[in-house]
This record gives structure tokens, C-alpha cells and sequence, in this order.
């Protein structure tokens, strides 16, 4: 694998040329085989591009067969209707390009990651997708394929990233329900990572934006049950609260369910603001206010950034690829 100071980078036939010592032309006959050249130079080339890991793209070699680009986009949990919107939003960006993508669950499973970047890699000609691995290491993985990572920050060159903005909407989030009158706000976490999570450093941030003091902190798995869960716990420990926000709409749903079995109303006795704006927020009773980003901004965004990152044509600006989110307000707060 060719390397550069910013990680590594994919091999390319140049660089296969450099290393045996010929011309492209001569690479591109002794990797498809046409017997125009020699017996030792064709094995030269091959040898050469063995040693470097080089991979032809499928997508360049479409440009003459009219091959079918195909993407495997990389989800954590499609039980989880937000990475489901996701996923439906990148398919529907690949159909209208005529492109196929092959999705993999990895029930955000570090095993099972690794195992589908191993037998995806010679599948696919981009992975997309949510992807926990240390970055060298997926580069191994993927061979060399372009790779855009969603929600992460990348620093290999060969990487992109769609990122996730929250932070406006959570200070607007925290700021309503200062100005409805809550003082005692509290928030629902995940518990998928040891760290704190992003968004509550920026719930932190607006607590102290809105001369709030910090607020309690319970941590709840990414579920109906975990958000149930997590606010039993929560207000056992803080009964006085009467607000919280919600690392998800999923974990926010549970909690509706369990503010309403310990007889707390919503949002009379209790405010509920989640973060995601899934369409199933507006089902449940009372309708989620939410947080809300572009879920099929995020999966086409992916789509669009892989197509640019194979054709050469380069990589969008940061901000352009960066998803914002908004509040908006429903009746649980």
C-alpha cells in the first residue's frame, strides 16, 4: 500500500507501472491478459501489482464493459429505524445513478464489522456506512476502496466523511425549555461507548448557554427498553426533574412509555425532547418534539461523496458535507 503523510492512499496503476518498470499501457494488457506482451514482463507486472495490493477499479472498468458500480453501505443496527431511513435514502440516491448497494447489519458488533469489510472488499468498488474501526485498520480491510464514513471524522486522504451538526438545534432545544420554565433538566444518554457522547457535550454547552446547572445524566441502550429503563432510574435518583432530553427519538419513545406508567404526564409533569426526527416520533402519543436532522441528506450525501471519491473528481468542502438538524416542536414539550 502506497502511503503519503496523511495515511494511506489507493494504489493506482502508475504505481504499478513505476514498480515494473513499464508503461500503463503494458500494466493494462498483463492485468487483462491480452498476450501482447511477454511471458517474464507479464509476470513482472503481476508480481508488482501483488506486492502493492493493487486492485483495478470496477467502477473504470465499467466505463468499457458497462459493469454495474456497486456500493456496500455499512449499517449498525437496522432494527433502528433511524439508521433504516439512512439506508433508504442512500439506496434511493444509488437507484437514480443505476447503481446497486449491497447492505450489511453488523448489530454494531466490532467482530461483525470486521468480518463484513473482509468479504465486502472484494465485492464492492466504495464501502459507505458507519464504521467504528481504527482507520489503518479498515483501510487494510477495504483494499484500497474509496471510503466514506458517516457521523465519524476521517484522516486518511482516501476517506470522506458525512458529519452531524446538532449543536444549534440542541442549544435551541435546551433554550425552549428554559424559556417554558424548566430549571431541573435532565438527559438520557447512550450507553454504547464509555465516553459521554457528542450531543450531550453539546446538551452541557446549552445548560451553561442558558445559566442552567448541569444537568443529571442516566445512560440508556439504544432501544424502546433502554429508554424506558434508563428514565425509571434517572427520576428515582432526580424526581425533581421536569424535563429531558434524549440521546435519540428511540430512547425518547421508551421514555414516554415510562413517564407514563410512573403517572407523570407529558409534558405537564414531564417534557420529552428527543434528537433524530424519525417519522415514527409523529405516531406515539403525545407526538415527539424532536431534534431533528435530514436522515436522506445523510444517505445521499454518502452516495454522491463515493461517486466523487471513484471518478476522481475529488472530494466535496466539509461544510458541504456536514448535515445540520433543527427543532421541531410537537407536543411532548
Amino acid at each position: 500500500m502506497v502511503s503519503s503523510e496523511t495515511g494511506p492512499r489507493r494504489v493506482t496503476i502508475d504505481d504499478v507501472a513505476e514498480a515494473a518498470g513499464v508503461s500503463r499501457q503494458t500494466v493494462s494488457r498483463a492485468l487483462n491478459d491480452k498476450g501482447e506482451i511477454g511471458v517474464s514482463t507479464k509476470q513482472r507486472v503481476l508480481d508488482a501489482a501483488q506486492a502493492l495490493g493493487y486492485r483495478p477499479s470496477r467502477f473504470a472498468r465499467g466505463l468499457v464493459r458497462q459493469d454495474t458500480f456497486s456500493v456496500g453501505l455499512v449499517i449498525p443496527d437496522l432494527l433502528n429505524p433511524f439508521f433504516t431511513e439512512v439506508a433508504a435514502a442512500a439506496l434511493d440516491a444509488a437507484r437514480a445513478l443505476g447503481w446497486h448497494v449491497v447492505v450489511y447489519d453488523t448489530g454494531d458488533r466490532v467482530e461483525e464489522e470486521r468480518g463484513t469489510l473482509e468479504v465486502i472488499a472484494s465485492q464492492v468498488d466504495a464501502v459507505v456506512g458507519y464504521l467504528t474501526l481504527p482507520e489503518d485498520e479498515i483501510g487494510r480491510l477495504t483494499r484500497g476502496l474509496p471510503v466514506v464514513l458517516i457521523d465519524r471524522k476521517h484522516h486518511s486522504e482516501r476517506f470522506s466523511s458525512i458529519l452531524i451538526d446538532g449543536e444549534a438545534g440542541v442549544h435551541a432545544a435546551i433554550r425552549h425549555l428554559a424559556r417554558a420554565g424548566h430549571r431541573r433538566i435532565g438527559m438520557l444518554d447512550h450507553a454504547e461507548r464509555s465516553e459521554p457522547s457528542v450531543r450531550h457535550d453539546w446538551f452541557d454547552a446549552a445548560m451553561t448557554a442558558c445559566a442552567l446547572d448541569a444537568g443529571a445524566v442516566a445512560r440508556a441502550d439504544q432501544s424502546v427498553e433502554g429508554g424506558e429503563r434508563a428514565l425509571k432510574e434517572l427520576l428515582a435518583r432526580h424526581p425533581d426533574l421536569t424535563a429531558v432530553f434524549m440521546f435519540n427519538d428511540i430512547i425518547a419513545i421508551g421514555g414516554l412509555r415510562a413517564a407514563r406508567r410512573l403517572g407523570r404526564q407529558v409534558p405537564r409533569d414531564l417534557a420529552v425532547i428527543g434528537f433524530d426526527g424519525l417519522r415514527l416520533g409523529t405516531l406515539v402519543e403525545p407526538p415527539l418534539t424532536t431534534v431533528a436532522l435530514d436522515t436522506r441528506a445523510l444517505g445521499a450525501l454518502a452516495v454522491e461523496e463515493a461517486a466523487r471519491l471513484l471518478t476522481g473528481s475529488g472530494p466535496l468542502r466539509t461544510d458541504e458535507l456536514t448535515v445540520g438538524a433543527e427543532l421541531r416542536l410537537r407536543e411532548s414539550a
